[in-house]
């Protein structure tokens, strides 16, 4: 047994936002210069709450996987707040993969949604995806069903161009409903900080890539301590 003091929080992820919001609402949050974005924390929650109804809305429920391949963006913390605040569970998709990796990874966790950025460097992840799910062209959004990936029904893409059989990010929230919404609020008490949260891949050097699955306490503790040891919290 390790040390006790000072003792591990027990807040979700949700929880921390909240008290965050409540102490520093006006504060500056998240700064991405090459997106024009600053949102202070308060705006930083409500789109992320947003977002999360919107998940609810499109049939995500509690303990759903949805994976992430995009390099650092505001959608990527956007969609990591979304998916603590309904319960889903982020997987972390290494930009670098290939169609091989990415296969391995969404099925080996089931995912039921993918937000993707459309590239990255000399990867296009949208020609990827569409050469492992060549039944996207033809689907509604929602509607996949792959042979390859038998899980996957949502694929999310950064960026406002159309592509066929994929919902664009900026209109995950437009999904919301007032249901959706009541279902969020009613969530929140039901989570518990060791409810499963994040899925991180290895870089499997050695052989297939390993999930380590992550709490909202890992998460929640990791950060904390890590702020106070570069001295940004009292």
């Amino acid at each position: 047994r390790g040390a006790t003091t000072p003792p591990l929080l027990e807040h979700t992820i949700g929880q921390a936002l909240d008290a965050t919001v409540a102490r520093h609402g006006g504060r500056e949050a998240l700064v991405v210069p090459h997106q024009g974005v600053r949102w202070a924390w308060a705006e930083l929650a409500e789109r992320a709450d947003a977002v999360a109804a919107g998940l609810l809305a499109m049939g995500l429920q509690p303990g759903d996987r949805v994976g992430i391949w995009a390099p650092n963006c505001a959608e990527w913390v956007l969609t990591q707040f979304a998916t603590a605040r309904a319960g889903l569970v982020l997987v972390n998709v290494n930009p670098a993969y290939r169609r091989s990796e990415l296969e391995y990874a969404l099925n080996k966790v089931g995912c039921t949604a993918l937000v993707m950025a459309p590239a990255l460097k000399s990867s296009d992840y949208l020609a990827i995806v569409n050469s492992l799910a060549p039944e996207l062209a033809g689907s509604a959004p929602g509607q996949l069903h792959a042979a390859a990936l038998p899980t996957l029904r949502w694929v999310v893409r950064l960026g406002t161009e159309p592509t066929p059989g994929m919902l664009n990010f900026d209109a995950i929230a437009g999904q919301a409903t007032s249901a959706s919404r009541a279902q969020l609020a009613a969530l929140g008490p039901t989570l518990r900080a060791t409810d499963a949260i994040n899925i991180q891949f290895t870089s499997g050097t050695t052989g297939n890539p390993k999930g380590a699955t992550l709490t909202h306490h890992n998460v929640v503790n990791n950060a904390r301590f890590i702020a106070q040891a570069m001295d940004f919290t009292e």
